[in-house]
């Protein structure tokens, strides 16, 4: 058997928001976007953002299971800076030793930065 795997599936309040961020920060483009669902192509997998109603923002460190996204950027410096003008937060917790960086998105799933 041969699995691909073609997207990764976000819960979310807004979708369409949460795309447009991940767009601006991936250098993908939002190619679906309604108020249920939307979806950013252009990298190796696509990432896809479903609402939810009620939803809740992960707590992070704590807070149970969840999964992140890892992005490499040429600076990580350069990056963080420009993730942050986007919307994204840096919280306190920082578990890479200078290593990477998490950061939260605007609806809070963490995710992890680092120099390619």
């Amino acid at each position: 058997m041969t699995t691909t795997i073609t997207a990764i599936t976000i819960d979310s309040a807004d979708p369409g928001a949460l795309a447009s961020f991940y767009a601006k920060a991936t250098g993908g483009k939002v190619t679906q976007s309604d108020t249920d669902y939307a979806a950013v192509e252009g990298g190796p997998v696509a990432l896809a953002f479903q609402r939810v109603d009620g939803y809740r923002r992960p707590a992070w460190p704590a807070g149970g299971a969840h999964v992140h996204l890892e992005l490499q950027v040429d600076d990580l410096d350069t990056a963080r800076a420009e993730l942050t003008a986007l919307g994204a937060s840096v919280p306190d917790f920082q578990p890479g030793e200078g290593s990477w960086v998490v950061l939260t998105d605007p609806e809070g799933h963490p995710f992890c930065v680092s120099a390619a």
